[in-house]
């Protein structure tokens, strides 16, 4: 296991690296990370590496001739909480799991890839219910602990027939080591699976929390652009875990973007079991601040890495404004940056093109006088006062741009606001993935 190392600007691009999984982003702008020392460790095993959980995974033969259904179950009823899409056009799934969550409480989660089960009409909403029914009852569980997630194509109906015969076969493998089949099977152009697991002391004993998520495109912040799943054995008051969990999204899913496009099925959902046996977790409790950190860093890392597997990303960027009248000037101009294509093709041919991005914050609503506006790559500036930096050679700020990780900071000298957000460049791979993925 390895040590977590918190530590206000660390290096960015060390986060990513498979070699070195401790290490999490600062926030190159300050008050994004910097977060405390904690006794949190990396360890193995996903969304089951927490106690009290399964999970399994079959081919239902969806859409692929591969694993394409999944299930995550808690061994007893679990606190639970959830985030979902802000799109108003939302599937199926989504309006299943935002009614049975507000009860704070849920067991089990369905989730399939191939199928969106998004603007199916009333078809939809009834292959969600049933979903949820047939796994219920499989598992011999109250059916509203049961949740159901989709991803996939837009406005095709689910197979149901399918997934009602797959249901026993999953039921039939779920195992305390079935998380990494789990992640594999909930892709869809995604090619990495995704999980993180992290491991701390709360009373005396230890707790774990999991994760796992898919994405790759349609990616764009605004609650979390993708599924994702996290898995505690630790034992949270229900409002806390809300509160833990939105506040760790603010800080992660909701700082990444790949392509500007916001789903109709983006879910995050939060189990927390108690199986660890330490004193309820909540605002005021010793412990409460560490596993608030440790739901940041797993949700950080996760986001990281969908950023890493955007779809024909070759590049992670991380874009920082700092100096804005607010908070809000400096997002607006963050994601200008990291929305523009014409910026970020230039990131994919390695062209400092430095006029494309003041151009982004010009329009992007902000505050901004040009005069005071400071550019630069990684420590290499750019931009001086709105102008050319003309002692920085240009070979400098292509040898950043070449690399596979690199930092595009903006200072608009106008106040204290900041924000920070990681995203990729766009390559001619992207345009080939979304013009042929098509029923």
């Amino acid at each position: 296991m390895e040590a977590l190392v918190f530590v206000f600007g660390v290096d960015f691009r060390k986060v990513m690296a498979h070699s070195d999984p401790s290490f999490l982003p600062a926030g190159p702008c300050g008050r994004m990370g910097g977060m405390t020392m904690g006794s949190i460790k990396a360890v193995r095993g996903g969304v089951t590496a927490p106690q009290g959980y399964r999970a399994a995974a079959v081919e239902a033969r969806i859409k692929h001739p591969r694993p394409d259904l999944a299930m995550l179950v808690s061994d007893v009823p679990a606190v639970a909480a959830g985030m979902f899409t802000t799109n108003r056009i939302q599937a199926a799934p989504v309006r299943l799991c935002r009614d049975r969550v507000r009860r704070g409480r849920a067991q089990a989660i369905l989730v399939n890839s191939g199928c969106a089960n998004a603007c199916t009409g009333t078809r939809g909403w009834a292959d969600a219910c049933r979903m949820a029914t047939m796994a219920a009852r499989a598992l011999d569980i109250r059916e509203p602990d049961m949740l159901v997630c989709s991803t996939g194509t837009i406005g095709i109906p689910m197979p149901m027939d399918r997934v009602e015969a797959a249901i026993p076969k999953l039921v039939a493998g779920l195992n305390r080591k079935g998380g990494d089949a789990a992640a594999k099977a909930i892709m869809t152009t995604d090619t990495v699976d995704k999980q993180e697991a992290l491991e701390f002391r709360v009373n005396g004993k230890t707790v774990r929390i999991g994760g796992m998520c898919k994405g790759a495109g349609m990616i764009e912040p605004n609650m979390a652009t993708m599924l994702a799943f996290l898995t505690t054995d630790a034992a949270v008051a229900p409002g806390a875990l809300k509160q833990a969990l939105r506040d760790a999204v603010n800080r992660s899913f909701n700082r990444i973007t790949v392509d500007g496009d916001q789903s109709t099925n983006d879910t995050i959902l939060f189990l927390a079991n108690g199986m660890a046996g330490n004193r309820v977790l909540k605002p005021g409790h010793p412990a409460w601040r560490l596993f608030c950190e440790a739901v940041q860093t797993i949700c950080l890392r996760l986001a990281c890495r969908l950023v890493k597997d955007g779809e024909g990303a070759t590049r992670f960027v991380t874009v920082c404004v700092k100096g804005a009248a607010s908070d809000a000037d400096a997002q607006k101009a963050t994601r200008a940056i990291a929305n523009s294509l014409l910026v970020k093709t230039s990131w994919f041919g390695a062209d400092p093109n430095w006029g494309r991005v003041i151009d982004a914050v010009g329009y992007s609503g902000a505050r901004v006088e040009e005069s005071k506006v400071d550019i630069r790559y990684d420590r290499l500036r750019a931009v001086r006062s709105g102008q050319k930096d003309a002692r920085t050679p240009l070979s400098d700020l292509e040898k950043v741009l070449r690399q596979q990780s690199f930092t595009v900071e903006v200072d608009l000298h106008l106040g204290r606001g900041t924000d920070t957000v990681y995203t990729c460049d766009c390559s001619v791979e992207y345009i080939k993935i979304n013009a042929a993925y098509m029923t």
